[in-house]
């Protein structure tokens, strides 16, 4: 069967007679919103990016806000030229897959922000995810700010209408929409945080209770989405305080008391995810405790039953040995009176066993 055209990052493709050609994707169809914003009030229209930071630095005031996602190196190659991007930021930005950092590159900043969101489960006994994580870079200059968003649930078209109805805090320029990004990022981290706890509570009932069966492998699965949730919460502490302490000049003021109180919250998520982490090592250790002690009370039974059974398997290993002076082989009632013993001896053995809780 003749292979047919696919559609990729590049664009959708055509056949020629000389096989398939890329048809190129514009820039817009990356571009999630381009706007100006000037004393805190976005202006009517709609703006390319050229335009945009044209009309900005015509009027020698305020900032643009660009909102990309998933774009490739070839769009946003004329956006890094336009803005004058570093080529090593551009190209995290593009490639993703990057922890929390801040970067400075001369009058631009760098920042990358892990993304959460908790995916929604019948039970964490069942779940095979918890936790997805996407990605959100942020390029922010003197009169410009760039987001490029990785991941489908990351999207920040609410936080722009948010910010739009509050023209003080936009204008205080590109770091307030910085500031409310983090925190905005923050914020979803406390409320997945909130929800694996609730995931963490009903797997610690069941550990614990004597009728379940808790699988390992899942307390381990669920270790592994805490361990997500470390990766993108521990490593943006470091950035945070370095915006809310004055070391980065594009940051007023003003927002870096907003910086403090991101930073705070952090605190906070990553003081649950320890403890979520520490939680569920015990919570393994609580369960292979359980299995291993199920393994002993099994042996303990088995062993029981062997030692029970090797009653009449010894008495029948003596009478069965031919000699022609034995005990009792002549006499009539020696047969009945040897199962006897052996039920007796049987019975003796069972009592003690059950009276030391091993059957």
């Amino acid at each position: 069967m003749p292979a047919l055209p696919t559609l990729g990052r590049k664009g959708r493709t055509t056949r020629n007679g000389r096989g398939m050609t890329p048809i190129p994707v514009p820039l817009s169809a990356y571009v999630v919103d381009c706007g100006v914003y000037v004393d805190g009030k976005r202006l009517p229209g709609r703006w390319t990016h050229i335009a945009a930071i044209e009309e900005v630095r015509k009027r020698q005031n305020g900032f643009v806000w660009i909102g990309l996602h998933e774009p490739d190196e070839e769009q946003i190659q004329s956006i890094a030229e336009t803005f004058g991007l570093h080529e090593l930021a551009v190209e995290d930005a593009v490639h993703a897959h990057q922890r929390p950092k801040l970067e400075r590159y001369d009058d631009m900043l760098f920042m990358v922000l892990k993304t959460v969101r908790y995916v929604a489960h019948e039970s964490p006994e069942t779940a095979n995810e918890i936790v997805e994580s996407g990605e959100i870079m942020v390029f922010v200059g003197r009169d410009y700010v760039i987001t490029v968003r990785h991941g489908k649930h990351a999207g920040l078209a609410t936080l722009r209408h948010l910010l739009e109805e509050d023209p003080e805090k936009l204008a205080l320029g590109p770091a307030a929409v910085l500031y409310q990004i983090a925190d905005h990022v923050v914020d979803r981290y406390l409320e997945v945080t909130s929800a694996v706890e609730d995931d963490i509570d009903q797997m610690e009932v069941a550990v614990f209770d004597p009728r379940s069966d808790v699988d390992p492998e899942q307390i381990y699965l669920m270790k592994r989405e805490v361990m997500e949730l470390r990766r993108a919460v521990g490593p943006l502490a470091t950035p945070l305080r370095r915006l809310a302490e004055g070391y980065i000049p594009l940051v007023p003021e003003q927002v870096r008391s907003y910086f403090r109180d991101v930073d705070d919250h952090l605190t906070t998520v990553h003081d649950r995810v320890v403890a979520f982490d520490e939680l569920l090592t015990t919570l393994i250790d609580a369960v292979l405790a359980k299995i291993t002690l199920r393994q002993n009370n099994d042996m303990r039974k088995i062993s029981a039953w062997v030692a029970i059974i090797s009653v009449p398997t010894m008495v029948a290993g003596i009478y069965g040995m031919n000699f022609d002076f034995m005990p009792e082989l002549k006499w009539a009632f020696g047969y009945p009176m040897v199962l006897c013993v052996i039920v007796i001896a049987c019975v003796v053995v069972y009592r003690i066993f059950r009276r030391n809780r091993w059957l």
